[in-house]
């Protein structure tokens, strides 16, 4: 990566121009058996086209707050680094009432209906697979995501110095974050070429740091384990092999 990256989405298109073909990021979700794989050019065109839904469909700004209602997935992450691009504040598990924008998973439908602002419903499923009804006050981001444009670029540029991102009741600025990620892989041991096993949720920095922002700032990988405590030792063993995992964290 190159060390002018400021933000998590500048991090992503340094590594889209080293490496666009390498796997970035390979989920499993141990209670439905799904296996997806991105590679980075496929997860960044996820991520410039869930950008252009927020800032054209959904009309956020830079400094809008958006509550993150999701466990750890791809579509997450995908979410994560879109905020990024548009300057969007991700407030992962943050209060509906209080945001200007809401991105809510199946269970947490309910709740995000207390945002006043748009919101966005994600099934979740396998294939990313639409809800077979709409649910009432949102908009089914598989519906929405598909015909927005492959390419992104902001109205105004996102000042790293901002801030991006709030998890355990912490705020950081999208220089903060990169910076915190880049200390964490160096921790870690994680480079180029590194493939991470996590089975961490998203709920706080550590799931969030080893399962996407840690090897993103290393020009690494993630396998990205949902539900995985109902693998057996031995189907783990066999996963860490068959993905040439270099470190696992669960």
């Amino acid at each position: 990566m190159n060390a002018s990256d400021r933000t998590p989405a500048d991090l992503l298109r340094s590594a889209l121009a080293a490496d666009p073909a390498r796997p970035f990021v390979t989920f499993y979700d141990d209670a439905t058996g799904e296996r997806v794989e991105l590679s980075v050019a496929t997860f960044a065109n996820w991520v410039a086209k869930t950008a252009n839904l927020l800032q054209g469909e959904l009309s956020a700004e830079p400094g809008d707050r958006l509550a993150l209602l999701l466990p750890a997935h791809w579509q997450t992450a995908v979410w994560l680094l879109a905020c990024s691009s548009v300057g969007v504040i991700a407030e992962v598990g943050g209060d509906p009432a209080a945001a200007d924008l809401v991105v809510a998973g199946p269970d947490a439908l309910e709740a995000g209906l207390a945002c006043s602002g748009e919101r966005v419903a994600l099934s979740l499923a396998p294939l990313g697979r639409r809800f077979p009804q709409v649910p009432a006050g949102y908009a089914d981001y598989a519906v929405e995501v598909p015909s927005q444009g492959d390419r992104f670029a902001p109205f105004v540029p996102v000042d790293a110095d901002a801030p991006a991102l709030v998890v355990d009741g912490v705020e950081r600025t999208g220089a903060q974050l990169v910076a915190q990620a880049r200390t964490d892989a160096a921790a870690q041991g994680l480079g180029p070429g590194s493939r991470v096993l996590s089975g961490l949720p998203y709920d706080g920095w550590e799931g969030l740091s080893t399962g996407l922002y840690a090897p993103l700032a290393a020009g690494g990988s993630v396998v990205l384990c949902r539900n995985v405590d109902r693998l057996s030792p031995e189907a783990l063993e066999k996963r860490v092999e068959s993905e040439r995992v270099t470190g696992a964290v669960l």
